[in-house]
């Protein structure tokens, strides 16, 4: 009888400390792969918006520290392999195509986007191979469905992994929106303040998301206003950043 009192006992603490907890404890933490992942796609709407912004210099910084991330995530992976450090160069050698083009819009040649699309997909299959199966990928997909925004806003429709389409990287909004909103829907935004500015900033993004138009070969958003890509750029960013900070 001794020993029933006393595991319903531990039973009742141990509910009772898990009841105390934050809900983001029960979050799965970022992984240094999704990192990879992040600072690859990162790197790629950098690039995008230096060149459809005309090579202002705050972009051209954004894009060398962007570089150096990436370069930095890469090297932190606790096990790597050498197909991901070719496409690591080769996203690289990518982005640095990228930049060395002349500004305007006739200088780039019209299949760089596919080759900049096949490098950053490189980067994020070979990362996502050395991740764990149930690896929270929040981050990654948002920073992913942002390159594919500033594509369609400055360079045209982005190459999914179409072969892929139950993994994030052969989804556009219609499939990684919906995740998202899962995701965040399982936090209690009342329980953690934290979790309820996460929570606002993403309503705020998500209105420009779901205006992608990506089922329409018309690069134009579903309602008819102007692409916003430097706010989906930013936002995009403060969002994950945030999300990445909370553990």
């Amino acid at each position: 009888m001794r020993s029933i009192t006393l595991s319903r006992s531990l039973l009742l603490a141990v509910i009772g400390l898990l009841a105390g907890l934050s809900p983001l404890t029960f979050a799965q933490a970022v992984t240094p792969q999704e990192q990879v992942q992040v600072q690859a796609s990162r790197v790629t709407s950098s690039l995008m918006l230096l060149r459809g912004e005309g090579f202002q210099k705050k972009h051209q910084d954004a894009l060398e520290t962007d570089l150096q991330a990436l370069a930095a995530a890469v090297q932190s992976l606790p096990q790597s392999s050498d197909a991901l450090r070719s496409a690591h160069q080769e996203l690289v050698v990518q982005i640095r195509r990228g930049v060395a083009f002349g500004p305007s819009e006739d200088d780039m040649p019209w299949r760089y986007p596919e080759d900049l699309s096949k490098a950053l997909l490189g980067v994020l299959e070979e990362t996502r191979k050395l991740a764990g199966p149930a690896d929270s990928e929040l981050s990654a997909k948002l920073e992913y469905l942002s390159v594919q925004y500033l594509s369609r806003a400055y360079f045209g429709n982005f190459e999914t992994a179409r072969e892929q389409p139950d993994t994030y990287l052969g989804q556009d909004e219609r499939k990684i929106v919906p995740s998202v909103d899962a995701q965040l829907a399982a936090l209690d935004g009342k329980a953690d303040p934290q979790v309820g500015k996460l929570k606002t900033r993403w309503d705020y993004l998500k209105a420009a998301l779901v205006d992608l138009n990506s089922q329409s070969s018309a690069l134009q958003s579903a309602s008819g206003r102007p692409f916003a890509p430097i706010t989906v750029y930013r936002h995009t960013r403060s969002l994950t950043t945030q999300w990445m900070a909370m553990y």
